[in-house]
This record gives C-alpha cells, structure tokens and sequence, in this order.
C-alpha cells in the first residue's frame, strides 16, 4: 500500500506535538526553543501570519519533528495495535513522511487502508486521495524469460525512486528501482531554467556548475540497475548546454560534431552507479 501524507507540513497540529515530545523531552528550555520554531510565523506578500498548525516549510527542525510525530502516531501504533490483528506478515518502510506498507494478505491491506485515514484525522493529519492507493506487488509467476502480461504487478514509487519487478542478470526476478519519472522530469526542467539563467557566463564557469550538478544527481540515483536513467540524464544535459551554447553564436545552433569536440575540452561527467547493493561504488 503507497501512502501519500497530504500537506503534512501543513497540518501537523502544534498541541498533540507538544503531548508527543513531552514524553521524550523534559527539558523546558528545548521545548521553549521549539515553540519558538513553531511560532515563528510566516512572511507571505508583506504579510507576516503566525499558524497554529504545520511546520516551517524548509525549516531544518521540520523534518526532525515529522520523524518524532509519525514515531507515536504510525510506528508504534502500527507495530503494538496492527500487526498483531493482521493474518499474516506486514512491513511498514517509513523516511520522514513519506512510507509504503507490506502486506502478505490483501484482506489486511484493505483493513488497514480503511483505518488509516481515521487515524490520521485523529492527529489532524489526512492521507492524499489520488497518491494514496492498493498496489498488487507480488513476484511474477511466469516461468519464462518474458512474462506474458497477465497479472503483472504494478509499481509504486518511494523517495525519487520507481520499484518494480525485474530479472536479474541470471534471470531471477527480483525487485529493482530507477528513477521516478516525475524526479527525472523535475531535475531536468531545473537543469534548463539554470543555464537559462546563467546562460550569459563563461564556458568555464558553466562547465563547472554542471558538473558539480551531475556528479550531485549521480550521488543519490546512482543505484544499481538504474544505469539508464542516469544516461538518459547526461544525454538531456547534453543536449540542454548545446541548446543554450547555440543561442551565443552567431552562427546560429552548433553542429554534433563540433560539439563532439567541444566536449573534449570540456568533458561532463560520466554516467556512474555510485552505491551498489554491496555496499561499495560499482562499474555499470
């Protein structure tokens, strides 16, 4: 089950998180300094407003006060109250707001998809309509090298990253991950308005920047299995500066092979898995 938090940052509700970090901290000048944070307002259009709900968007205690709140409000009553009533195995994955849950039976899922939103209402929270959903993702059954397409499991995605079911390179299926269409899309369209911006400074300095971005998307979705998506990255760059570099010219957009050669100068890095499942930096 994917489960989308709808405006978390938004909603969270300042009373029942000052009951929840209570029970943990019992410094007053910690707390203080956290009211603080929550208090602190916000300025919109020259108009400074002070919520009674949700967290600063951006704010650095943000993400650490989500982690705290979803402890109490998901973790331990999924652990304590859910799974002990469940039929079979679940597992709840969680990064800060954003989570999937396992379950071994779809019974259990629709029960516990049903609960949920009532849960979460209860904190003042709600689960988004459309970006939450049953996926059915079990193994493949085929026995054959391609799968016929009856009862193929869906995909969901989690933290950038679309899992789905893949053969290995010898052939077991196994669960694999690239990069979300929308993440792709995202860094790519962040790429064009850069050099749109900048499109004015030296090739040098350019040529820096953009390799620092590449080496930056490189060092999160450098995973194995999702070598593709990282030369689909590269070769979307590319294609971006040549784009950018032709409107300099005089002459109009510059040819492949000249900038073939250009990129011999000033090369930008190489598609590259960074963590491999053995933990260790791997060749594709």
């Amino acid at each position: 089950m994917e489960v989308d938090i709808r405006k978390f940052f938004d909603t969270l509700d300042h009373a029942h998180l000052r009951e929840l970090l209570q029970r943990r901290v019992r410094d007053g000048v910690l707390l203080r300094l956290i009211g603080k944070w929550l208090q602190a307002g916000v300025l919109e259009e020259g108009v400074h407003s002070t919520p009674d709900a949700g967290t600063p968007q951006g704010g650095v205690i943000s993400p650490l006060l989500a982690n705290i709140y979803l402890h109490y409000v998901l973790d331990e009553w999924f652990a304590g109250e859910v799974k002990p009533r469940l039929r079979g195995r679940a597992y709840l994955i969680r990064y800060a707001d954003d989570f999937v849950i396992g379950f071994e039976h779809e019974e259990d899922a629709r029960r516990v998809a049903e609960v949920i939103p009532k849960r979460f209402a209860k904190y003042g929270l709600a689960v988004h309509p459309d970006k939450t959903r049953l996926i059915p993702f079990r193994k493949p059954v085929s026995t054959s090298r391609k799968d016929s397409g009856d009862g193929k499991p869906g995909t969901f995605d989690l933290l950038g990253f679309t899992h789905y079911w893949g053969r290995s390179w010898r052939g077991n299926w196994t669960v694999k991950r690239k990069t979300a269409q929308s993440r792709l899309r995202r860094a790519i369209t962040r790429i064009a308005d850069w050099l749109g911006k900048h499109c004015h400074w030296s090739v040098g300095k350019q040529h820096q920047i953009l390799g620092q971005k590449l080496r930056g998307h490189y060092a999160y979705y450098g995973i194995t299995g999702n070598y593709r998506c990282l030369q689909e990255f590269r070769r979307e760059v590319k294609w971006l500066w040549r784009k950018w570099l032709g409107r300099r010219n005089r002459l109009g957009p510059l040819r492949w092979p000249c900038f073939e050669q250009f990129l011999e100068r000033f090369p930008l890095p190489q598609a590259r898995v960074v963590h491999s499942r053995l933990g260790h930096a791997a060749k594709p």
